[in-house]
């Protein structure tokens, strides 16, 4: 099943997944050890990571490695974008009618 990244970001577990690894590697262990959850919880949300293809996992001798792939983070910036376009439109239009009372 091929999932999307707005479904990985969705997710707190998730998101902070992906703060832990965005700058540095980390093993799988040392990810699930950040968190109070199972290690099978933690495995089930890194591969979700890993099918919205957020984060890859890479052995390295008997260790995998988590690494982040934050280019697919675009998809929800793109989208985002066209909002924060169409507020800031509508707040600079509700602030101008404001002055406009005021000065009345």
């Amino acid at each position: 099943m091929r999932r999307d990244v707005f479904q990985a970001i969705a997710d707190p577990t998730r998101r902070e997944i992906i703060n832990l690894i965005a700058y540095k590697a980390l093993n799988i262990n040392s990810v699930s050890d950040h968190f109070e959850v199972s290690r099978a919880a933690i495995y089930k949300h890194i591969k979700i990571l890993t099918e919205c293809g957020l984060l890859e996992v890479k052995q390295k001798g008997r260790e995998r490695y988590c690494e982040a792939r934050l280019e697919k983070l675009d998809e929800v910036t793109t989208w985002v974008e066209q909002y924060r376009k169409t507020w800031n439109d509508r707040l600079d239009n509700l602030e101008e009618y404001l002055n406009n009372l005021q000065n009345k």
